[in-house]
């Protein structure tokens, strides 16, 4: 028998909920019908890494667009009105190199974007010069190195930056570096207990970090001990100085099927929105049709030589 390979297949959702009261994964649950669902991008494309903000009368939501005819990701824009209903899409930022994961940031009026691009070896701050179009590189906040999923909060007066590394034996799924600054655009120092956590169970980065209703400062993070994204956990810093770090998982985690029946293997975004958390779901598929998709890739290629 011909083997079949495998293939990720995410899709987004927004959650008509905070994110603190999705602590409880029963509430996920209970919401299922009420989850706002990006269109489908078509054939052997997916839509991830949500990110959102609202500005005007609309909610802007950034997800990575990937399609496996080309193994490259671009930065997509999606509109909803004030009912969430759904008004187009369009491309936001796109780059030679594979980008994935549009984190938002809003300061001092300002929009900026922090999407990963770790085959350039960088991490560029992007800033919206005329929101939400017109990206214009802002600053490089860390250079030579494969950064990845790269998640800033301002917490105690200080920016705080949680990421990975992406590198061999997949040290991206199973490590969280830390980095700080006394502004956005830098210049960042990174930890120097880096990486603070080597865990596969829960360490690379997955959405926006936010206190909860005691006041605790929680990263989501990945599950990746089972597949790519499996599920959602979530860090608590009980201490977080540039100094030292302590840190502990919650009793909780997130999976795909909570939200999506036909999406129960993975969930690895929860990013929040003032009373919506965005997530993403995965199902994984075996077809033989990969085969086809693959070979009509590389002809492609060599048709550019």
């Amino acid at each position: 028998m011909a083997f079949r390979p495998k293939s990720d297949f995410w899709k987004v959702g927004i959650v008509p909920a905070p994110a603190e009261v999705l602590l409880d994964p029963a509430r996920l649950s209970a919401l299922t019908d009420r989850i706002v669902w990006l269109p489908d991008p078509g054939p052997w494309r997916y839509l991830a890494d949500p990110f959102a903000i609202r500005h005007g009368d609309a909610l802007h939501v950034f997800v990575e667009a990937y399609d496996y005819r080309t193994k490259h990701g671009f930065i997509e824009r999606h509109e909803f009105g004030p009912e969430l209903e759904w008004r187009g899409k369009e491309v936001a930022l796109q780059a030679p190199v594979h980008l994935s994961y549009p984190f938002l940031i809003e300061e001092d009026g300002e929009i900026f974007m922090l999407p990963e691009s770790h085959k350039a070896g960088e991490l560029v701050l992007w800033r919206a010069v005329d929101f939400p179009r017109g990206w214009v590189r802002e600053a490089v906040l860390l250079k030579d190195m494969p950064v990845a999923e790269a998640s800033v909060i301002r917490h105690a007066g200080r920016w705080w930056m949680f990421y990975t590394l992406v590198g061999s034996g997949a040290r991206d799924q199973r490590e969280l570096h830390l980095a700080h600054a006394d502004r956005l655009a830098g210049p960042w120092t990174v930890h120097p207990g880096n990486p603070v956590l080597v865990d596969k169970a829960g360490a690379r980065p997955g959405g926006t970090p936010f206190a909860d209703g005691q006041g605790n400062l929680l990263l989501p993070v990945q599950d990746c001990h089972i597949t790519y994204g499996g599920a959602l956990r979530f860090l608590r810093f009980d201490r977080l100085e540039p100094e030292a770090v302590v840190c502990s998982h919650l009793p909780v985690s997130l999976t795909g099927g909570l939200a999506a029946r036909d999406y129960p293997d993975g969930l690895h975004t929860f990013s929040a929105c003032g009373d919506l958390t965005l997530i993403d779901v995965k199902r994984i598929s075996r077809s033989y049709g990969r085969h086809l998709v693959n070979l009509q890739r590389r002809l492609f290629r060599r048709r550019l030589r």
